[in-house]
């Protein structure tokens, strides 16, 4: 109790340019004379700490003094900064309080220099309240209904035991177990519809590891195999390769094309994956999928064809 009480004196001083010991004493229910113990205590740690009488008068530190100079390097707090930024993104709450804490604690006004903002552009509000629903089922152990789009484009009612939010790549997912399936499922979040938080509260359930059920949920969810993928882009795409791939994936070619080889389930959505670079890609192998790319761009041009 007297680390934290001192700790949070220091934090109260840095913030304030005056405090009384009553002030004090009173906010931390101890006696005035605790209070003078904890500021000789701090004096002796070398926090330059001192009291001053009269009109105006009280407990200060000195004005120039910095906790990072003590305790931490500047990269440690940024990288601090970094964390909280990325959590208050999360709407995770009470951050914003720690955020000014933490910059009372450096003597430091300019934690505006990183912006963490997970939403895409042109995203509905609604996504937000959807987020903070899952993030309440998760930490009060309620269950969830909603319904959810997979993959080929089927739809479902799922009961979900809500484990885990995860951020990858460009979206965030839920993991939870399933009723349904009963089994541990992974479910983006933007497919998710309808979302209810219901009053039943689950027991959490022992958790397999993550990349062996990622591994299985890939196969059971898709029943379809993987297959390898070489896409031949223009270099008008490339803002998007360098987003979507490493850069060791990526070959240039003398005519300023660029080659990618990956893996991916073979599904809807690979196949729209595709669809999406238009004409500035272009699949090289292998045939079979190369076929059902071209038919699919055929089939799009009959429809706009009819409209001319």
């Amino acid at each position: 109790m007297k680390i934290n009480r001192l700790i949070e004196i220091t934090v109260l001083l840095l913030k304030k340019e005056v405090i009384k010991a009553k002030e004090l004493a009173e906010r931390f229910e101890v006696s005035t004379r605790t209070i003078y113990r904890d500021i000789e205590t701090l004096s002796m740690a070398g926090v330059p700490v001192y009291m001053s009488k009269g009109k105006g008068g009280g407990i200060s530190i000195m004005e120039d003094y910095s906790l990072s100079k003590t305790f931490l390097s500047k990269e440690d707090k940024e990288s601090l900064i970094i964390a909280l930024k990325t959590l208050k993104a999360t709407k995770y709450p009470e951050i914003d309080s720690a955020i000014a804490k933490i910059s009372g604690l450096f003597k430091d006004d300019d934690e505006d220099w990183v912006q963490v903002d997970f939403s895409h552009w042109g995203s509905n509000p609604n996504e937000n309240q959807k987020f903070n629903r899952i993030k309440e089922a998760i930490l009060k152990r309620k269950m969830m209904t909603f319904n959810y789009i997979n993959s080929r484009g089927e739809g479902s009612q799922r009961y979900v035991e809500a484990m885990k939010l995860i951020y990858k790549g460009v979206g965030w997912y839920l993991y939870g177990y399933c009723r349904l399936k009963e089994n541990f499922r992974i479910f983006r979040i933007s497919r998710i519809k309808e979302l209810v938080v219901n009053d039943e509260v689950f027991k959490r359930r022992q958790t397999p590891l993550m990349d062996h059920m990622e591994y299985e949920e890939t196969q059971k969810e898709t029943k379809r195999p993987w297959v390898t993928l070489k896409l031949r882009f223009k270099e008008e795409a490339l803002y998007r390769i360098y987003d979507d791939f490493d850069a060791e994936s990526i070959v240039k070619n003398d005519n300023n094309t660029y080659d990618v080889t990956t893996s991916y389930p073979e599904d809807e959505w690979v196949y729209g994956y595709i669809l999406s670079f238009g004409r500035k890609v272009e699949v090289l192998e292998p045939p079979r999928v190369r076929g059902i790319i071209a038919n699919r761009l055929k089939e799009a041009l009959k429809i706009y064809n009819g409209s001319l």
